[in-house]
C-alpha cells in the first residue's frame, strides 16, 4: 500500500521530485527574506532608533511612509 502511494503509477518520481522542489523553493524563500526582514529592521533601528517626537514628524513627513501608510489603512 505505501509503495503504491510512494509509485503512483509510475509517475511518483515526478511527483515526489516536483514536491520536494517546491518546498525546497519555499524554504529558500522564507529564509530570504527573514534576512532582508532583519537587515531592514536593523536600518529602521539605526536610522530611527528611539523615535521622539521629531523623528517621527520627520518620519511621517517623508513621501515613502506617506504611501506605505494611505496603503495600509485602507486594508
Amino acid at each position: 500500500m505505501i509503495n503504491e502511494t510512494l509509485l503512483m503509477n509510475g509517475y511518483g518520481l515526478y511527483v515526489w521530485s516536483a514536491f520536494a522542489f517546491t518546498l525546497l523553493n519555499f524554504v529558500t524563500l522564507y529564509f530570504v527574506i527573514k534576512i532582508q526582514y532583519n537587515r531592514e529592521r536593523n536600518k529602521f533601528i539605526a536610522k530611527f532608533g528611539t523615535l521622539n517626537s521629531e523623528r517621527a514628524a520627520f518620519a511621517k513627513s517623508q513621501s515613502i511612509n506617506k504611501e506605505i501608510l494611505s496603503n495600509i489603512s485602507s486594508i
